[in-house]
C-alpha cells in the first residue's frame, strides 16, 4: 500500500474500533477488550511504518474537495512532515499502552465498554489533527477530543468531583475554543484556504492583513487545549478522571493538540512580534507558576498535572522563540515519560490504597510491594527532572538552548526580550521540576510507619506497559542527533552553558528537597493517624479503578481538601514557607474566575431570568388575557336566536346608511 493510504488507515483503523466497540458492547462484552486494543494496536504499527517511510523527507500531501462552499473550500487533505510523522507515531504507542493497562485497571468496571470506545475515538480523534492538511477538518479532531473528554474525565460520575471537573473541562476548553475558530476564520480569509499549505504560502509572501489579531485570537484557544495560562484551571481538577485517561490527556492527545498547532502554523506567529511576546510571557508564568503549584500537592496525580502544565510551558517557550523543533522534539519526550508517570501512578495508588503522598510517607514497604512501578516511576522522575542521560535533559536543553540563541541575538526568529523571558523562566522551573520531582519520590517510596497492605502482584497487562514505556524515557533523548532533519535541520545538542546550568540548578532543587525532608521528618507524628486512615480507600482489596475513585472520594473529608494535607513533615512546607497555602490553592485562580467570570455571568442569567419572567411573560399575559376577553364578549353576542342576529343586521345597515347620507352632505355641502 501506499505511504497515502496507509496515513488514511491510522486514525480510521480506531474510529472503527469505536463505533464496533459501542455497538459489541451489550451484544457481545467478548469482543470488547480486542476491539479496544487490536485497532489501536495496528494503527501504532501503520503510523510507525508512516514514519519510516517519511524519513524526515518532504512532505506527503494528498487532498481531495470535501464540500464546496461558495467562497472558502475545504478539502479533506493530509500533510506529512516530519513533525506529523513522529507525533502521531507518539499518539499510537501512548494510546495502545493505555488501552492494554485499561484492560486490567478496569477490569471489573460495568462501564469499561464505554470507556475503551471513547478512548480509541479520541485517539483517532488527535490522529486526525496531527494528519490533517486542513484547518477546518482540523477542528473537526479538535472538538471531537473537548466532547471525548468531557465523559472520560467524568467517568467516576457518581463522585461529585468527577462530575464537577468534566463540566469545568468542557467549559473552559470551550472559552478558548470560542476565539480559537473566530481566529481560524480570519486566518482562511486573509489566505483565501482553509488549507495549511496555502496558509503557510501566503504568509511567506505577506499576505496576511491581520496577523497580530489572528495570531492572539489562536493563542486564546491554544491556552485552553494546552493548559495554558489562564486557562489551565481545569487540567488538575481532571485527576478525577481513571488514571489510563490522565495518561492519554497528558501524554499525546488533548494538551498535546495545542502545542502541535502552534508548531505547525508557526510561520502565522513569527509574522507578529507583539504575538510572540505574549506567548512567551504566557510559558514563562505557566511553567513557573505550576511548578510552584506542584510542591504544595498531596494528591499525586495533581502533582503530574501540575508537572504537564509546567512542561507544556517549556514548549510553548520553545516556540515563543521560533524554534518549533526544540518544542515537538520536547513533546515527544515528555509524552513518553509522563505516560509512564501516570500509569505508574495508577499502580501506586492501588496498592497504596489511597491517593494521598502524607498517607504514603506513613506507609513502609510500599516500593518493595510494586518494584516494576518504583523503578518504572524513578526512571520518569529522572527524566522529568532533566538527569542525564535520561530524555528529559536532552528535550529539555533544546528548549533552553533556543531560548538561549534568540536572547543573545544568535536567533532572529522571535525578539530577544521573548528568548531572555523564556531562558530565565526555563532555568528557574528546571530547579522547581527537580524539587516536586523529588519530594514526590521520597513521600511516596521512602515513607516509615505501618507496612503497606501487600495485594499480590500487579497485571501484567499493567506492568509490562511501564517497562515499554520506560525504553524511551530512558534512552530517546541520545537521538537527538539522527532526528535533526526531521525537526527542520535544527541542532538539538544541548551546549556546555546551559547544560551546565540547567543540570546545575536541578540537582541544586533536589538537594534542597532532600535536606527539607530529613529535617522536617520527627514531625510526622503531628499528624493523627485517623486523618491519613480517612484518606485510604474504602475497599483497599478492590479493582484499581474502584480504589482510586474511593481514594479520591476519601480526600477531602479526611484533609478538607481536594489538594492539599495539612502534613508538617511535607518537605514542600519548608521550600515554599508562606507561599505554601497559596501554591496549594493554585494561586486562587479558581476563586478569581469564579469572582471575575462566574458569578457576574450567573448575575447575568439572574437577571435575564427576572425579565423574561417578569416582563417579556407579563406581556405575553396580557395579551393572551385581552384575546381570552375579547373572545368571552364575542361569545355572548352569539345566541342561536335568528331574530336578534336579524336585528343586529338591520341595525347595521341603518347605522351604515346613516353614516353615508352624512358623508355625502358633508361633502355637498363643501
Amino acid at each position: 500500500m501506499t505511504t497515502t493510504t496507509l496515513a488514511v488507515l491510522v486514525p480510521l483503523l480506531p474510529f472503527l474500533g469505536a463505533v464496533a466497540g459501542l455497538l459489541l458492547g451489550r451484544t457481545a462484552p467478548g469482543f470488547v477488550r480486542p476491539l479496544a486494543v487490536l485497532p489501536t494496536l495496528t494503527a501504532a504499527v501503520l503510523a510507525v511504518v508512516v514514519a519510516v517511510r517519511q524519513g524526515g523527507g518532504e512532505p506527503v500531501q494528498a487532498a481531495t474537495r470535501l464540500t464546496p462552499t461558495g467562497s472558502v473550500p475545504i478539502d479533506l487533505a493530509l500533510y506529512l512532515d516530519g513533525f506529523a510523522v513522529l507525533v502521531a507515531a507518539l499518539v499510537g504507542v501512548v494510546a495502545t499502552c493505555v488501552q492494554i493497562y485499561s484492560t486490567a485497571y478496569l477490569r471489573e468496571d460495568p462501564r469499561y465498554p464505554s470507556y475503551a470506545a471513547l478512548v480509541s475515538l479520541f485517539t483517532s480523534a488527535m490522529l486526525l489533527v496531527v494528519y490533517s492538511g486542513d484547518l477546518m477538518v482540523l477542528l473537526v479532531g479538535w472538538e471531537i477530543m473537548g466532547i471525548c473528554s468531557y465523559f472520560l474525565v467524568g467517568h467516576y460520575w457518581e463522585t461529585p468531583e468527577a462530575r464537577a471537573a468534566s463540566l469545568k473541562a468542557f467549559l473552559v476548553t470551550k472559552l478558548g475554543d470560542v476565539p480559537f475558530l473566530i481566529g481560524l476564520f480570519a486566518l482562511a480569509t486573509d489566505a483565501g484556504t482553509f488549507r495549511i499549505t496555502g496558509v503557510l504560502d501566503t504568509v511567506a509572501t505577506g499576505g496576511l492583513d491581520h496577523p497580530t489579531l489572528i495570531a492572539l485570537l489562536l493563542l486564546a484557544g491554544v491556552a485552553g487545549k494546552s493548559a495554558q495560562f489562564p486557562l489551565h484551571i481545569w487540567l488538575p481538577d481532571a485527576m478525577a478522571g481513571p488514571t489510563p485517561v490522565s495518561a492519554l490527556i497528558h501524554a499525546a492527545t488533548m494538551v498535546a493538540a495545542g502545542i502541535y498547532f502552534i508548531a505547525r502554523l508557526l510561520p502565522v506567529f513569527t509574522a507578529s512580534a507583539a504575538a510572540l511576546v505574549v506567548l512567551a510571557v504566557m510559558a514563562a508564568i505557566t511553567m513557573t507558576g505550576s511548578a510552584l503549584a506542584a510542591l504544595a500537592q498531596d494528591d499525586i496525580k495533581r502533582v503530574l498535572a501540575y508537572s504537564t502544565i509546567g512542561q507544556l510551558g517549556y514548549m510553548a517557550g520553545a516556540l515563543a522563540v521560533g524554534d518549533r523543533g526544540a518544542a515537538v522534539f520536547h513533546l515527544i519526550s515528555h509524552g513518553a515519560f509522563k505516560a509512564l508517570l501516570f500509569l505508574a501512578a495508577g499502580v501506586v495508588i492501588h496498592a497504596a490504597g489511597t491517593n494521598s503522598l502524607a498517607a504514603m510517607s506513613r506507609m513502609s514497604g510500599l516500593a518493595r510491594r510494586i518494584p516494576d512501578a518504583y523503578w518504572t516511576m524513578t526512571i520518569a522522575l529522572l527524566a522529568l527532572a532533566a538527569v542525564p542521560p535520561f530524555a528529559g535533559f536532552f528535550s529539555k536543553e533544546a528548549v533552553l538552548v533556543a531560548a538561549e540563541h534568540t536572547a543573545i541575538g544568535e536567533s532572529g526568529a522571535a525578539p530577544g526580550a521573548a528568548g531572555w523571558t523564556v531562558l530565565i523562566a526555563g532555568l528557574v522551573t528546571a530547579l522547581l521540576t527537580a524539587a516536586y520531582a523529588t519530594r514526590l519520590w521520597l513521600l511516596a517510596f521512602r515513607g516509615h510507619g505501618t507496612e503497606a497492605p501487600d495485594h499480590g502482584r500487579e497485571p501484567l497487562a499493567m506492568t509490562s506497559v511501564l517497562w515499554l514505556l520506560a525504553i524511551p524515557s530512558l534512552g530517546f533523548g541520545t537521538t537527538y542527533g539522527y532526528f535533526d532533519g526531521w525537526f527542520d535541520g535544527h541542532d538539538l545538542a544541548p551546549t556546555t552553558t546551559t547544560a551546565v546550568l540547567g543540570t546545575g540548578v536541578a540537582v541544586i532543587g533536589g538537594l534542597l528537597t532532600y535536606a527539607a525532608w530529613r529535617s522536617r521528618a520527627p514531625r510526622a507524628a503531628a499528624l493523627p493517624e485517623a486523618a491519613t486512615a480517612a484518606a485510604h480507600a474504602a475497599h483497599p482489596d478492590a479493582p484499581p479503578s474502584t480504589v482510586e475513585a474511593e481514594a479520591i472520594a476519601a480526600h477531602t473529608p479526611a484533609y478538607g481538601s481536594i489538594a492539599s494535607a495539612p502534613d508538617p513533615a511535607d518537605p514542600g512546607r519548608t521550600l515554599l514557607g508562606p507561599l505554601h497555602r497559596h501554591a496549594a490553592s493554585g494561586f486562587h485562580l479558581d476563586a478569581a474566575a469564579r469572582a471575575l467570570l462566574i458569578r457576574p455571568v450567573m448575575a447575568a442569567a439572574r437577571l435575564v431570568g427576572f425579565l423574561d419572567r417578569e416582563v417579556v411573560e407579563t406581556y405575553v399575559r396580557g395579551a393572551a388575557l385581552g384575546v381570552n376577553g375579547l373572545g368571552r364578549l364575542v361569545r355572548r353576542a352569539q345566541t342561536g336566536n335568528v331574530q336578534t342576529y336579524a336585528g343586529w343586521l338591520l341595525a347595521g345597515t341603518a347605522v351604515l346608511v346613516i353614516a353615508a347620507v352624512v358623508l355625502s352632505t358633508v361633502n355637498a355641502g363643501s
